[in-house]
């Protein structure tokens, strides 16, 4: 009778070894200029602009918005926390488009064209192969081409 408890210890050990760090550790920052501003982002894995496995949260406050864009690269997006809503298409309608919650889970495959909407605040979590790029349908609305601020 030792002899599997000792390895289910061992097993429970190895599996939670290499876990993540608690969420209050993560280093939070402003989100890069390729978002709308007003979101936090952290990096928990690799480098989202270098070749090779990300993993990145996205904090956004209620009512943010992300215009339509897509990505050269598949990106699958967990729903840490709060309401994201997420639609296909050109245009930001969301009436039709998927509202997920918690621990909802969804893959923009490369290439399509996606929007989404946080819905009170929201947190996300996504990961991918890098390098992760945005490109939006619409180039008036890629935060990068906004005038300064005077």
């Amino acid at each position: 009778m030792r002899t599997p408890t000792l390895a289910l210890l061992a097993l429970v050990f190895t599996a939670t070894a290499g876990a993540q760090s608690p969420a209050a550790a993560i280093k939070w920052g402003p989100a890069p200029p390729f978002f709308p501003a007003g979101a936090r982002f952290a990096v928990l894995q690799g480098d989202p602009g270098q070749t090779g496995v990300y993993t990145v949260r996205l904090e956004m406050p209620p009512g943010y918005t992300i215009r339509p864009h897509f990505h050269p690269t598949d990106e699958n997006v967990t729903v840490v926390s709060g309401t994201l809503v997420l639609g296909m298409g050109d245009s930001v309608r969301t009436r039709g488009a998927h509202a997920l919650t918690a621990g909802g889970f969804i893959t923009a495959k490369a290439q399509e064209h996606h929007f989404a909407v946080a819905r009170g605040r929201t947190v996300v979590q996504v990961h991918g192969q890098g390098p992760f790029a945005i490109t939006y349908v619409n180039p008036k609305d890629d935060p990068r081409n906004a005038a300064p601020r005077p």
